[in-house]
């Protein structure tokens, strides 16, 4: 008995636990300088490799961020964008549709005033028929009126649809005020054709009362 215990305690001792030394394998002997050297070198280049990966890391944080900023001013730009593109282009064929009207109520005034000129120029009392003044006067004061009329209504058009610009491009013809032709006045040349054919009147009635006396005896 006393045998079997002395070989358990022989045995316990030899099996009793490494040092912890041992255990974490640690060098019995403390490191060289070396060694500390290429640790430490290793170190650095693990901080220099870190921190160039942080420095990718941050580069492209940035370029993400500058990536989701033109997103952003994108949308809003074409946002903004496509809404006064498309009120600009109902103003415009408005716009477009009131010049189109407007040129063409030109275009008929231009017509229009050509050809009241053209009669209003061709009156001459100089070659009107002396036993027919009466009537060459109310044709020719007639010419004059429908040049008036005519003119008066497409101005009140183009004022309506130019919003009043005509009235500064077109003036006023007021009833009674007559354009001059060639310098003189409408009554200037009445008073010019009476002159011409007075002559003839004076002629006439002496004719008439030779005759008369010429008769009477």
């Amino acid at each position: 008995m006393s045998a079997t215990r002395a070989w358990t305690a022989t045995r316990f001792m030899a099996e009793k636990p490494r040092p912890i030394e041992q255990m974490l394998d640690l060098p019995e002997e403390e490191p060289s300088a070396e060694h500390l050297d290429n640790q430490v070198q290793r170190a650095q280049e693990q901080l220099l490799q870190l921190k160039r990966q942080q420095e990718q890391i941050e580069k492209q944080k940035r370029e993400l961020e500058e990536l989701s900023r033109r997103q952003d001013e994108l949308e809003q730009g074409r946002g903004e964008m496509t809404d006064k593109l498309t009120r600009a282009l109902v103003v415009l064929e408005r716009e477009a549709y009131n010049a189109q009207s407007r040129l063409e109520q030109i275009r008929v005034a231009r017509e229009s005033f050509a050809q009241h000129l053209e009669l209003v120029e061709a009156i001459d009392p100089r070659n009107w028929d002396p036993s027919d003044l009466h009537k060459e006067l109310s044709r020719a004061l007639s010419t004059v009126d429908d040049a008036r009329t005519e003119y008066n209504e497409h101005r009140s058009r183009l004022q309506a649809a130019g919003g009043g610009n005509g009235e500064q491009s077109l003036p006023d013809a007021a009833a009674g005020v007559y354009e001059k032709t060639d310098g003189r006045s409408f009554s200037q040349w009445v008073q010019i054709g009476l002159a011409l054919t007075l002559p003839l009147i004076i002629f006439g009635a002496i004719a008439i009362a030779v005759f008369a006396w010429l008769a009477s005896r």
